[in-house]
């Protein structure tokens, strides 16, 4: 194995990068995602990337970079806060080849104290033990695996309560006006859909100013490029023409996943919600996707779909002594506001 460690982000080959992507099979692992990233968010750090490669062939990639706390140096991957997975680019570690890579590089970094926070990386892949890092925590990411060939077989599995309320919510719906779902697909109106998008998350969280919402400019560029790859997928739920529900997603690699919604609460009772994510689980079953991912955070709605959950992984690596102690500290707290990620490396908006 041949392991170069570059401190730009321009150096890795976008094709190879790409390739890698689509073996990760999540829209978080793709240039176009990591490097809109760097560029709004990134600033403040400096790259440490680790190529890897085996006879010329890119194997993996170990998007870092560094920032210092109190002159000891902090390695994080790139992309955290907005993305909602993280971790190795590359085929999953699963691969003897691909874990051989990771473990070589995670062992070769070029530092000789540091601590690594691996966010968000996904269960099923043990990067933790892996690397021999130390578990700090786990979050839920619910996931439907596309188990049926049709959305007649898929109801049939779910609940009489969930059958009913597929057949109920509609008809109710309709007695307030013409029920229609939208995909957006016009880069001409792009900017309008994402704004409408927008207004309704604002409306869904009375007026707060979440995180999604002041990393409205980051969307808007990674949506453009999504959507000019066919990769976007912002569903809309209207009435009479107007959007009361919004779905804001991707689909990339065979897989489907909803990463932020919104809706107007005057239709609060009419379940938009769950008429639109019906739709869109529906639409991604009827094209063929393997599955449908939920994404970071639990809730009842989404139990309502999933049947499994792999979860994300966050754990730390420390090498040296005041590293360790570091690391130590921030285990201990345990709280996530008293924490290694809330109060000492959290330097990008988060995703609610």
């Amino acid at each position: 194995m041949d392991i170069e460690f570059v401190r730009s982000v321009d150096e890795t080959p976008i094709g190879e990068w790409g390739e890698l992507a689509e073996r990760a099979g999540h829209v978080f692992a793709t240039p176009e995602w990591l490097l809109t990233w760097w560029r709004n968010f990134g600033r403040s750090g400096r790259p440490l990337i680790a190529n890897v490669r085996r006879d010329g062939g890119l194997v993996a990639i170990l998007p870092m970079y560094v920032w210092w706390h109190r002159g000891l140096p902090v390695l994080r991957f790139i992309g955290h806060g907005p993305s909602d997975q993280l971790g190795p680019i590359g085929a999953p570690l699963s691969d003897p080849e691909t874990a051989d890579a990771v473990a070589r590089a995670v062992a070769a970094i070029p530092l000789r104290r540091f601590v690594l926070l691996a966010e968000q990386v996904g269960g099923d892949q043990a990067f933790g033990p892996l690397v021999r890092a130390r578990h700090l925590y786990r979050e839920s990411s619910p996931v439907l695996p596309f188990a049926h060939d049709s959305w007649d077989d898929f109801l049939r599995d779910r609940g009489r309560n969930f059958r009913q309320q597929i057949r109920r919510f509609p008809r109710r719906l309709g007695a307030a006006g013409r029920v229609s779902y939208r995909l957006a697909s016009d880069p001409a109106r792009l900017d309008d859909d994402l704004e409408a998008l927008f207004e309704l998350h604002r409306r869904r969280w009375d007026g707060a100013e979440t995180p999604f919402l002041r990393a409205a400019g980051f969307h808007r560029e990674v949506a453009a490029l999504a959507l000019a790859r066919g990769w976007l997928r912002l569903w809309f739920l209207e009435v009479d023409g107007a959007p009361v529900a919004a779905l804001y997603g991707f689909r990339f690699a065979g897989v489907e996943s909803a990463y932020q919604t919104g809706r107007d609460p005057a239709f609060q009772r009419h379940e938009v919600g769950f008429l639109l994510l019906a739709h869109a689980v529906r639409r991604a079953l009827d094209d063929g996707m393997r599955e449908y991912r939920f994404l970071r955070g639990g809730s009842a709605l989404k139990a309502r779909f999933a049947t499994a959950d792999p979860g994300l992984e966050t754990t730390g690596l420390a090498r040296g002594a005041s590293a360790r102690f570091l690391l130590a500290t921030a285990a201990a707290a345990r709280g996530r506001s008293l924490g290694l990620r809330g109060r000492i490396l959290d330097r990008a908006p988060a995703r609610p």
